[in-house]
Parts: structure tokens; C-alpha cells; sequence
């Protein structure tokens, strides 16, 4: 005998083994390889805006120094580009709804690429001003296009986790932002904070480019356990067999429209649709001005889009200066500060994974108005938490108040993104999302250049920012008022939006009415 040891397994063999013990795992969770695509490249759409902006405030120092500038200018070139993005949403929200929005979005995700590289070739402030302009031109279709695509990829049942799923890549995105950045940034300078997004922006133009453009209406949902996407061309070519069904067109929202667990829960509870607001024709046959009217009309979504406003604009503010305050106020280095900032984000990543499932399972339990419920109880809840961290210097006191508080900010968006595709007929989702947007955007955009501005002309000195942040809670008390007043109408306005689906299927296919 040789006394020689057994060799072990190749190294290579066993990342692959790891690998493939990882995807099973992931394909489990979120249902299938099909649903893994679709969830990882939607958020990573997400991921990387918020990525951009996540550099921005992590290397707000070095570019105030670089540029001489204040906190009202750092603020600004956050501000420019939600305004921006904002006047974009709503041509976008019309473009959702008549071309493929996956060719839509590899377009768009390509010019952000090119204005992020002209980001970190900015020779003035000036310049760097202008890209960030350019750059929310084409973020801009971020939020129409993947609310609709997640609408057409996920059955009604689901959406509120898998939105949360998607959400995920947002949070993952503006973590790695500010970890990557102020590391990147803080060794080789603060352009290759942005050189660096260059890289996985290319990357996700081509991904974006290969996925399947799902069919409109429910014909394409991806089902648990799914292998592949089926493109909507299949389904077309599919239906128009001796065989499949009578509709011509599944994109246009043929065939019967699917019935998900809140329709099902409002039509048990007996609630009966307002019949002022059911639409009887194709609602993109109406004119720009007729839509947004429309939009605004749906109570539901009009409280709605003021809640998360306001829950935005808090987020918004305190992820402009989250880097800044922590040096100041917990005397930690501006790496430092970026990795905590990153175990903060933790608190939210598992809140928007455990919102929508909560939402969804009190939602399988017959509570028709969960998705607005769970989200108001969080937004009450939250200062409860932020407000003492925020006034303490103990960082080992801090932390845990804050990682709870941004788990329930986290926790809240899913199911408000899920109620507001249910109280909108499907063939208005994409410019309902851009009017939400819009209005959303111009509380965002206002956040970073107020925060600036009141930590330093209201309250200026050292803890500028600290009582900046605490004044900011009251907006998110607000919101939480706002859900109280939703959960009474969100019933009414699900069975109103059924009912208009089924009318307008009725219209294009006699053979689905019931």
C-alpha cells in the first residue's frame, strides 16, 4: 500500500455540483427555470438604476470636493434624474401598451449604458448634470414596462411574491451600488464608480434582447415548474390551430380573461363593481387625456399612488444622504459607512421577499383586501422604529431599529405593486403604471434637493441631516393613513377592473362571455 490518501473530487466538480445544487434551489423557490429568467432580468433591470443611484450618493464626498459643491447640488443630480424620468413615463406607458416591451427595453437599457459612461467621463458638474438628465430619459421605462411584463409573465395568485421577487433585484442592485462604488471609487477615484455599472449594463442588453415578449391579457403566464418562456408568437401560432382557441390575437388580450385569487376572495365577499367605471371597448383606443382621467378615478389607485409617493419620497431622501449621515453621526469612514449601509439593505431585501407572501397567503385565506393591509400596517409601524435609531449615536443600538425598519419599508411594496394591477384592466397597465409613475417621480424627485436644502438652510450645523430625516417621517405616517382609507374602496375597484376585463374579452371573443 502506498499510504497515499484518497484524492478528493476535482475542485471543478465540485463548484459545478454547488452550482447546480444552487439553481435547483432558486428554480424551487421562485417556481421553475421559466420564472427564474423572467424575475432575474426584470430585477436586474431594476438593480441597475438602482445601482447608478446608489453610486451617486455613496461617492456624494469625493464629488463634492471634485466639483465644490454642497449637499443641494448632490441632491440635484439625483433630483434631475427622477424629473426627467418623470416627464418620460407616460409617452412610455403608451408605448407599453402597443409594442414588445422586451425590444423596448433592450433599447432603452443600451442608451442608459451610454449615459452612464458619459456619467463617468464628466469633465464639469455641468456635464455630469446633463448625463444624469440623459440617463432618467431612458430609466424611465423601467417602471411602465416591467409592471406590465410582470402582469403578463405571473398568474394573479402569485404576483404579489414574485413582484417582491423582482423588487429584490432593485434592493440588491442599490446595495451593491453602494458597496462596489465606495470601494471602487474610494481606491481608483469616483469616475470608475460609474465605469464599473458599464460592465453588467452590457450584459443585460443582451439578456433583456432574449427574453420572450409574453402574451397580453393572461394567455402567457409562466405556470410553477414552467422549463421555458413561450413568446407570444408561439401562443399565436399555437391558438390559430384547428385545436386551439378562438381568438386571433392573445397579444391583444384575446380569449378569457384569467380570474386570480382577489377576484375570486372580492366576488365570495359579495362586493359588486362600480358600474360607472367599467369599460366595455379596448381602453387603448382612448385618447391620452381620457386615460389618465380614467386612472385617476379608480379611488383605490389614486390613494395608492399618494401612499407610495410619500413612502418614496422618504426612501429616496434617505438613500441620497444614508452615506453622508452615517460618517457624520456614527463616526465611521465612508467604507464603512457603504458596507453598513449594504447590512441595512439586508432588512429590506427580506422584506419585499416576505411581504408579498404574506399579502398572498392572507389573500389564499378569503382576506380580499390583504394587499392593501399589509403594506398599511408596515408604513404605521415604521417610525415606531426609524425615529429612535435616527436619534441615537449608538450604532450597536441603531442597526437592529434600522434593519427592522427597512425590512417593513421593503415589505410594503410588494403587495401595493400587486393591488394596483388589480384594480386596472390589463390593456391599461402600462400607462396606468406611467401616470403612477409620474406622479410618483415628482415626490421622489424632490427628495434628495429638499434634503439638502433643509438639513442645510432649516436646520445647518452638525445633526442637519439627523433632524431632516426625523421631520421626514411624518409623510410616512401619512401613507399609513392613506391605507386606512384604501382598504375600504380596494374591494369595489378589484371587482370594477374584473368586470372590465371580462366585458372587453366579451367584445373580441363572444364565445368567452359567461
Amino acid at each position: 500500500m502506498s499510504g497515499r490518501p484518497p484524492e478528493n473530487p476535482p475542485a471543478r466538480e465540485n463548484r459545478l455540483t454547488l452550482r447546480n445544487r444552487l439553481r435547483e434551489k432558486v428554480h424551487r423557490a421562485l417556481g421553475g427555470a421559466a420564472r427564474t429568467r423572467a424575475v432575474l432580468v426584470l430585477g436586474a433591470i431594476l438593480g441597475l438604476d438602482g445601482a447608478d443611484k446608489g453610486a451617486v450618493s455613496t461617492m456624494a464626498g469625493p464629488l463634492k470636493h471634485a466639483f465644490g459643491i454642497n449637499n443641494t447640488e448632490i441632491g440635484l443630480l439625483l433630483t434631475v434624474v427622477s424629473l426627467v424620468g418623470a416627464a418620460c413615463t407616460i409617452p412610455v406607458g403608451i408605448l407599453t401598451d402597443r409594442v414588445r416591451r422586451t425590444r423596448l427595453l433592450a433599447a432603452s437599457t443600451a442608451l442608459w449604458v451610454a449615459a452612464t459612461a458619459m456619467s463617468a467621463m464628466a469633465p464639469s458638474y455641468l456635464w455630469l448634470l446633463v448625463a444624469r438628465a440623459a440617463l432618467g430619459a431612458v430609466s424611465a421605462t423601467a417602471g411602465p414596462t416591467v409592471a406590465s411584463l410582470i402582469g403578463d409573465f405571473f398568474p394573479v395568485r402569485d404576483r404579489a411574491r414574485m413582484y417582491g421577487a423582482v423588487l429584490g433585484g432593485e434592493l440588491l442592485g442599490t446595495g451593491l451600488g453602494f458597496a462596489v462604488s465606495g470601494i471602487v471609487g474610494s481606491a481608483l477615484g469616483w469616475r470608475f464608480a460609474f465605469w464599473w455599472l458599464v460592465i453588467p449594463g452590457l450584459l443585460l442588453v443582451w439578456a433583456v434582447a432574449r427574453l420572450p415578449e409574453p402574451a397580453r391579457g393572461g394567455q402567457g403566464h409562466i405556470q410553477p415548474g414552467q422549463e421555458r418562456i413561450q413568446d407570444e408568437r408561439e401562443i399565436t401560432a399555437d391558438r390559430s390551430q384547428p385545436n386551439g382557441a378562438s381568438s386571433d390575437d392573445p397579444g391583444d388580450g384575446g380569449g378569457p380573461p384569467e380570474r386570480g385569487a382577489a377576484e375570486l376572495a372580492v366576488e365570495r365577499s359579495g362586493v359588486q363593481p362600480d358600474e360607472r367605471l367599467v369599460l366595455r371597448s379596448d381602453p387603448r383606443k382612448l385618447s391620452l387625456w381620457r386615460t389618465v382621467g380614467y386612472v385617476l378615478r379608480v379611488r383605490t389607485n389614486l390613494v395608492l399612488i399618494i401612499a407610495s409617493a410619500l413612502g418614496y419620497f422618504f426612501f429616496a431622501g434617505l438613500r441620497s444622504f444614508a452615506t453622508l449621515f452615517m460618517t457624520h453621526h456614527y463616526g465611521v469612514s465612508t467604507s464603512v459607512a457603504s458596507s453598513l449601509v449594504l447590512v441595512v439593505g439586508i432588512g429590506a431585501l427580506a422584506g419585499v421577499l416576505l411581504g408579498g407572501r404574506v399579502a398572498d397567503r392572507l389573500l389564499s385565506r378569503d382576506r380580499a383586501n390583504a394587499r392593501v393591509l399589509v403594506p398599511t400596517v408596515c408604513l404605521l409601524a415604521l417610525p415606531l422604529l426609524v425615529a429612535p435609531a435616527l436619534y441615537s449615536t449608538s450604532l450597536l443600538v441603531a442597526l437592529p431599529l434600522l434593519i427592522c425598519g427597512t425590512a417593513l419599508l421593503g415589505a410594503a411594496n410588494p403587495p401595493l405593486d400587486a393591488a394596483r394591477l388589480d384594480i386596472i384592466p390589463p390593456l391599461m397597465w402600462g400607462r396606468a403604471e406611467g401616470v403612477r409613475t409620474l406622479l410618483r417621480t415628482v415626490g421622489e424627485a424632490a427628495a434628495p434637493t429638499l434634503f439638502g436644502w433643509v438639513s442645510t438652510q432649516v436646520f445647518g450645523g452638525p445633526d442637519g441631516l439627523e433632524y431632516t430625516f426625523l421631520l421626514a417621517l411624518v409623510p410616512l405616517i401619512a401613507a399609513g393613513l392613506l391605507g386606512l382609507a384604501a382598504l375600504r374602496t380596494y374591494p369595489r375597484d378589484v371587482a370594477t377592473a374584473d368586470a372590465s376585463a371580462r366585458a372587453i374579452a366579451a367584445r373580441t371573443d363572444p364565445q368567452t362571455k359567461r
